[in-house]
């Protein structure tokens, strides 16, 4: 029944699926971090990048974003990211991407965990000297980041499925070759089971455990 699968590095694919998200979340998340604070912070300039920055990829779509990093930054400027190999290029390339879009996903959840720490918080730390950046670091952030596993959860899922978007340069992952197996096999149902299996087997375990480590960790106000 599923003879049709021979010859065909399925788990291989979703190997370089896993670390297009694992990499993706890791670079958003210090991104997004980044921008929240911008976004939160005492220097017009920064927050007025930030809110801009957000409102700005928020409404491109995730695909322009993949394209423009290999047509205008590899072929256009020559931008390869230190690799030399075409895969290497495109596989940075795609990171590079999925980062500047989820990051601005990462930002928003994180400043809604900002905005749940109270006010009177902030207000004596800096009563006792702290500055801003310490105030942010030592006093605000580690309290949002608690409160916002849930919805950080959601968006990690969501980085998930668009790392199919990553196909569009050739980046050989899951989508790629599911796209290349329904070319070749008359499967077409079968092959959309497959991958679509698969795709529930690394989303479904995610947002379970991240759910219950928010609960774990959630402030109790």
């Amino acid at each position: 029944m599923f003879d049709f699968l021979q010859g065909y590095d399925l788990l291989g694919a979703f190997w370089v699926t896993v670390q297009l998200t694992l990499l993706s979340a890791a670079g958003s998340l210090v991104w997004g971090t980044l921008l929240a604070g911008m976004r939160v912070g005492p220097v017009p300039l920064m927050r007025g990048f930030g809110t801009a920055y957000v409102n700005i990829v928020r409404n491109i779509p995730l695909t322009v974003i993949i394209l423009f990093t290999s047509l205008g930054l590899n072929q256009t400027l020559g931008v390869s990211l230190g690799a030399q190999a075409f895969d290497s290029i495109n596989f940075r390339l795609a990171v590079l991407g999925l980062i500047a879009y989820t990051s601005a996903f990462v930002c928003e959840a994180i400043r809604s965990g900002i905005n749940t720490v109270p006010v009177g918080q902030a207000e004596a730390a800096r009563a006792l000297g702290l500055s801003f950046t310490q105030v942010l670091t030592l006093v605000v952030l580690p309290q949002a980041f608690r409160s916002v596993v849930g919805p950080l959860a959601n968006v990690l899922i969501a980085l998930t499925k668009n790392t199919t978007v990553a196909a569009a340069i050739g980046v050989a992952e899951a989508a790629l070759l599911m796209k290349k197996m329904i070319e070749n096999e008359a499967q077409l149902l079968l092959i959309s089971a497959v991958f679509a299996f698969g795709f529930v087997c690394l989303t479904l375990p995610t947002g379970l455990i991240l759910g219950w480590v928010g609960k774990k960790v959630a402030v109790k106000r």
